[in-house]
């Protein structure tokens, strides 16, 4: 246990998650790596995160299921004896086209409430005893672009970033003036994960699409989205309560 900070990053073994831990550990900061099931990509996370000098705990656990969040929590405890900020960025999906209101069902509804919306606040739950402890601690949310444009995998997933939203606002309260709570929302990003959910083809339309209609017609990659996180973790001493896009003016549109 040291003086270092420590930043607890669900989701972190790709994408996202794992640039948010690069990042941390690059700016000083001790990271847990979360995942849920395959350790491997966790692992080299891992080791990129020591060769920048952090002390790196790997957890394996499903956000969705609270026991496990209380357990992370305590190994984190006993791990850094510390948390200064909780990035709550593990998600999950299912692809099925707008139009397609049968291809959802209420479990596949439950599956993506249970680990966007449900596991955030279990998380944030378990870990606010030792983010309460910290000055200037903070929760951040990675929302979604999907939540306020209704565009994204699913009408399933756009109504959980929309949920993630009001839960963000509602944290922020409850938690003043000890925890800030903020989220972030990506929009279309360069990623693994999205190119495997849309297969090839579909990812280069809707790739060409989104760069068509962005004010800065590009898509967003995961160190740009973890360079927001960063910010909101960090140095947003004054801010809770927020939600700040980050969608290479996807919003905006292009005139």
């Amino acid at each position: 246990m040291g003086n270092r900070k420590v930043c607890v990053i669900t989701g972190s073994s790709a994408g996202i998650g794992a640039a948010s831990a690069a990042l941390f550990s690059q700016r000083g900061w001790d990271v847990c790596i979360n995942f849920s099931r395959d350790p491997e990509p966790a692992l080299k996370v891992a080791a990129a995160c020591r060769e920048h000098g952090a002390d790196v705990l790997i957890e394996r656990a499903d956000v969705a299921d609270d026991a496990q969040c209380v357990r992370l929590a305590e190994r984190v405890q006993e791990h850094f004896g510390r948390c200064d900020a909780l990035v709550n960025n593990a998600g999950t999906t299912k692809f099925v086209g707008l139009r397609n209101l049968h291809g959802l069902d209420a479990e596949d509804f439950q599956k993506i409430y249970a680990v966007n919306v449900i596991g955030a606040f279990q998380m944030t739950r378990a870990l606010v005893p030792l983010l309460k402890e910290r000055d200037s601690a903070a929760v951040v949310n990675v929302s979604s672009l999907a939540s306020v444009m209704a565009i994204g995998s699913s009408i399933a997933y756009i109504a959980s970033k929309g949920a993630l939203n009001s839960l963000t606002l509602a944290l922020a309260r409850a938690l003043a003036p000890h925890i800030r709570v903020n989220a972030v929302g990506p929009g279309m990003v360069d990623s693994r994960w999205l190119r495997t959910g849309l297969g090839a083809e579909r990812y280069a339309a809707t790739q060409l699409a989104y760069e068509s209609a962005s004010s800065m017609g590009s898509l967003v990659t995961p160190e740009e989205v973890a360079e927001a996180i960063f910010w909101f973790g960090t140095g947003a001493s004054k801010t809770t309560g927020q939600f700040q896009l980050v969608d290479g003016g996807r919003y905006l549109g292009r005139v």
